[in-house]
């Protein structure tokens, strides 16, 4: 095949890679050490991989999100473009993965657990022992003294890596056949051995600290939390954006992504990155090193826990949607790739199925629904919609693919929520101007999630929209307008922003988010139809997730996001799956209810469920079509 020379040049860059003949934009970018984001995971349907080909041709499979003017004008997608020739290509500034992130919605109020005793609640033991030298009586080799050694303390069983194992025979002598061993022994599950993950030649006191980590990884964010396990406190909280996301913002997208050539181990080490990253900075904050953490919990959606494996994820998205395993054995700091002890233990918590993995298990934990006496419903609104309806006696469970709208993706300014982002808006009734709050102060860059919930709230109620989510045009507005995707509200002027571009709200940013509340609500009506429970009989409603702990009751009742319910049944308990994996850390005793509610939890798969596409159907309106289920916001509209 013929090579080409391909130019690209950006704001600050310029860089020249020879490619053959039919080869991706976005791959020759990266050969030549230029960064292309595909959002959506290279499918060509985000539009927001586009570059300009200001010199040459090249092959457009898809032209989706480009307009006539933006091709006559030579923008391309670079994911779904390809060479044909020199090329001189210029690469607009790209979305970057912010990683200033909030810190008040990052840290999360946690108290160790009453009455904690590590002697009873850790698996992590340390032993210290003294063996009886061998001798030309006692040719006993230098592994089976030390298992009977442990024996003699009550490890029946147990093995070692072999880079341990190449190591003991120096220690033990060492120590002059004194040491102290750290031991993992897995109560929860005794047909697994304990494991040796250190053997130390000097004496190790109880009273010097034992790390362990605590780990998220959602969709959107990665959450560490380190602790310290004799005291069983979390000394250091961090999180950061998932790198994954310049890869696909949504499971479905990365699971493509994944499938393509090297796609699954650039998604694994994008993740890895990202641990890694924030258990540095975790341990210099805590005055310790990384390879001092013994043992991390971690709990994420059963994508995330393939690609960080590197499990092949491709049947997740693919009838009849089966995972590889939904529990994991555990594993050490050096299959994984986390940069803990290398022989230190990784134990990646239980899932349910496909879309029901084990961020929600740990939810549940740490929320109490496998001991409450009400019904609850619990909701994790965020790409997948994942909800769960029981009490102590019953647990039903589903997920329904909402979409990332929410995190601000799939909305012409939307945006992640930090700094910048609009987080509450009010529409005057009268004038129809806004009024709004950035997050950190100063001029506004975009939307997030609970913007945009409350923006879609404020103009249905103030008759901007109508109930199918068109605007009226004939209001006398200047935010009211035409534009370049139709009718569109002007948030905020070019003049008040951080770009001097307008902030606007499309027909299509609408459409995206009535698809994502509509998603979100069908599950749970169905869930509850299914077990025949009655919405107004459920206790309480439990939202987890980051996200969740900012959504404004009101406005998401009012665009039939969530259930018209006296607000008092509401309780937004932040991230629900770190504190879930942070009880499983510190004690087997959670670890093990955490399989339990895997294994007893029924999980509902609703594309087999002929009612959800009527339940979807039914409330892609604001707030529902039918206002018997939103009589608080009927009485409102009556009165407006």
């Amino acid at each position: 095949m013929t090579d080409h020379t391909i130019t690209f040049l950006s704001d600050d860059v310029k860089n020249t890679v020879l490619v053959p003949t039919g080869t991706l934009l976005v791959e020759a970018a990266r050969k030549s050490g230029i960064e292309v984001g595909q959002p959506c995971g290279g499918q060509g349907r985000c539009g927001r991989c586009a570059v300009q080909v200001t010199g040459g041709n090249v092959r457009r499979r898809s032209t989706l999100r480009l307009s006539k003017e933006a091709i006559e004008q030579g923008f391309a997608l670079a994911c779904q473009s390809t060479v044909e020739g020199d090329l001189n290509v210029y690469i607009p500034p790209q979305e970057k993965i912010e990683r200033r992130l909030a810190t008040d919605r990052t840290v999360t109020d946690i108290s160790v657990p009453i009455g904690y005793n590590i002697q009873s609640a850790q698996t992590l033991q340390r032993i210290h022992l003294t063996l009886s030298p061998p001798s030309t009586e006692d040719q006993t080799d230098d592994w089976s003294r030390l298992k009977t050694a442990l024996r003699l303390q009550g490890i029946e069983e147990v093995t070692c890596s072999l880079g341990l194992m190449q190591k003991i025979g120096s220690l033990l002598r060492e120590g002059d056949w004194q040491v102290s061993a750290l031991i993992d022994t897995f109560p929860n599950d005794r047909t697994i051995p304990a494991r040796l993950i250190t053997l130390d030649p000097e004496h190790i006191t109880d009273e010097e600290p034992l790390w362990g980590i605590a780990i998220d990884i959602g969709t959107t964010t990665v959450t560490l939390w380190l602790v310290e396990l004799i005291s069983g406190e979390v000394r250091v909280q961090v999180a950061e954006y998932n790198s994954q996301i310049a890869r696909g913002e949504d499971v479905i997208s990365r699971i493509i992504f994944a499938s393509k050539n090297n796609g699954k181990e650039e998604m694994r080490e994008r993740v890895l990155e990202t641990i890694n990253n924030l258990l540095d900075l975790a341990c210099k904050r805590a005055n310790t090193l990384p390879d001092q953490v013994k043992k991390a919990t971690i709990s994420g959606n059963s994508t995330m826990i393939h690609l960080l494996l590197g499990i092949p994820a491709s049947s997740i998205r693919l009838s009849p949607f089966i995972t590889t395993a939904n529990h994991m054995p555990p594993l050490s700091g050096r299959e994984v790739g986390v940069n803990i002890d290398p022989d230190g233990t990784v134990d990646c918590l239980p899932g349910v199925a496909s879309y029901v993995g084990s961020d929600i298990t740990a939810g549940v934990l740490s929320s109490g629904i496998d001991t409450a006496e009400r019904v609850t419903l619990f909701l994790d609104v965020g790409t997948n919609g994942e909800t769960v309806l029981g009490n102590r006696d019953w647990l039903v469970a589903c997920a329904c693919s909402a979409g990332p709208a929410f995190e601000g993706a799939g909305v012409l300014h939307g945006m992640r929520a930090t700094i910048g982002a609009i987080e509450e808006i009010w529409v005057n009734s009268k004038t129809y101007e806004p009024t709004y709050r950035v997050i950190g102060g100063g001029k506004p860059r975009g939307l997030c999630g609970s913007g945009l919930i409350s923006l879609l709230a404020e103009l249905f109620l103030t008759g901007v929209l109508d109930k199918a989510g068109n605007y009226d045009l004939e209001l006398d507005s200047p935010r009211i307008r035409q534009g370049e995707h139709g009718a569109e509200y002007v948030v905020a002027w070019g003049k008040e922003t951080v770009d001097g571009n307008d902030i606007i709200f499309s027909r299509v940013d609408i459409d995206n988010l009535l698809r994502a509340k509509a998603a979100i609500y069908a599950g749970f009506t169905v869930l509850t139809d299914q077990v025949g429970v009655k919405l107004e009989d459920v206790n309480q409603v439990l939202i987890g997730g980051s996200f969740g702990k900012y959504i404004n009751v009101e406005k998401a009742v009012q665009i039939g996001l969530l259930p018209d319910m006296p607000w008092e049944r509401f309780d937004f308990l932040g991230n629900t799956s770190v504190r879930g994996a942070y009880y499983a850390l510190l004690d087997w005793h959670s670890r093990q209810r955490i399989k339990e509610i895997a294994n007893r939890m029924t999980y509902i798969e609703l594309s087999a469920n002929n009612t959800f596409y009527d339940g979807f159907m039914s409330a892609m309106f604001l707030p529902h079509t039918d206002m018997s289920r939103f009589p608080t916001i009927e009485a409102v509209m009556n009165k407006m």
